[in-house]
């Protein structure tokens, strides 16, 4: 059975940073192209980051680049998400998913989400 698992979600003000972190379970997570999406209230879900099994080649978002960082432990099978200079528009539910298809869409499994609220 695939579990992810989100973490570190929380509150915090404008201009300040959050780790987040994906535990992965029960999937062949070394392999697997992962990626984190999120969800603000009234919107759809929307890719905000994505790295390979390698770590090579991360994807993110414009609204996000130079802000946020995509990493992964193979070893320790988690996945992590640093951001930096939140802004209020960051405010949304943060979603673990993989293995991404190709484009870097959305994958079968979701972990349960982790909030994530900005405050100005």
């Amino acid at each position: 059975q695939v579990q992810l698992a989100e973490s570190g979600g929380g509150l915090v003000r404008a201009g300040g940073s959050l780790r987040l972190s994906c535990a992965a379970s029960g999937l062949m997570f070394r392999i697997a192209t992962m990626g984190w999406f999120r969800q603000a209230p009234g919107k759809d879900r929307e890719f905000v980051a994505g790295i390979s099994w390698s770590g090579s080649n991360p994807r993110y978002r414009d609204s996000v680049k130079g802000r946020f960082t995509i990493s992964r432990d193979n070893a320790k099978n988690t996945m992590y998400l640093q951001m930096n200079s939140l802004n209020p528009e960051d405010t949304a539910v943060y979603y673990c998913n993989g293995p991404l298809g190709s484009g870097y869409v959305s994958g079968q499994y979701w972990g349960q989400g982790t909030q994530v609220t900005v405050s100005s």
